[in-house]
């Protein structure tokens, strides 16, 4: 089962149930910013077809379940004032917001209830809310990989995103200067890697691993670390074996 805004994706075609969802623009609610900002957002327009807010189809599906009365909300509203209280004597403690003073303005957290102050910057005074009021520093104890290189697999794949795209392209990819930016996934690998195994820039790999391959141009550079390789992640199997050029 796959609740999401657009279809057909890499994820709902495998799906045996799909729940529209509503976009950000075709619903009610708010939003939290890094800097610990509350900003209220308003539906600007009617989602399409049979589309619901997320809250509204949650609730749907408890119903179904049967726990309508521990999901017996009526709005947006509501929820966020059960979440608001629900922080109360928290870190980040919401509890004197509401929708009304949002749709005001922004606020940021910490906005209790009472004893409001200004925290824009939080542990400004050196007071931390630890038990000696320091701020309590835990060592992480390194683990290494499960899996390392070898004989059979000598490099380090990882993967991660292009600046032009967004997870599996169910929108960047519906924009054609973004594509055009970055039509293909394209391997880096580090040119000590690339004149060991007699690879030549642009030239097309088959990057093997031990579940699986995929065929795509390189670039060589030395922006990267020797023995470690890229490729973004945006592109899924239906790219891979059906879209594009390389194959």
């Amino acid at each position: 089962m796959v609740q999401d805004a657009y279809h057909p994706t890499a994820t709902s075609r495998l799906a045996h149930v799909i729940l529209p969802a509503a976009q950000w623009s075709e619903k009610e609610g708010v939003m939290t910013n890094s800097e610990r900002r509350v900003t209220y957002m308003p539906q600007l327009t009617d989602p399409p077809g049979e589309a619901l807010p997320d809250w509204q189809i949650i609730a749907r599906f408890a119903a179904a379940m049967g726990f309508t009365d521990d999901f017996a909300y009526s709005s947006a509203k509501e929820i966020f004032a059960e979440y608001a209280a629900l922080t109360n004597n928290t870190r980040c403690d919401c509890s004197g917001m509401s929708y009304q003073k949002l749709q005001e303005g922004p606020l940021q957290w910490p906005y209790p209830e009472i004893h409001r102050t200004s925290s824009e910057r939080l542990y400004a005074d050196g007071k931390f809310p630890t038990a000696d009021g320091k701020a309590n520093l835990l060592p992480v104890e390194h683990a290494e990989p499960m899996e390392k290189p070898d004989a059979d697999f000598p490099l380090v794949l990882t993967t991660g995103r292009s600046k032009y795209h967004w997870h599996t392209m169910t929108r960047t990819d519906k924009n054609e200067a973004l594509k055009k930016s970055a039509p293909d996934p394209i391997l880096d690998i580090h040119r000590a890697d690339a004149r060991r195994y007699g690879i030549h820039d642009a030239d097309f790999v088959e990057i093997t691993s031990r579940r699986g391959k995929v065929v795509a141009q390189c670039r060589v550079t030395e922006e990267i670390k020797q023995g470690t390789t890229f490729l973004p992640f945006h592109w899924g199997r239906e790219y891979g074996f059906s879209k594009r050029r390389i194959i």
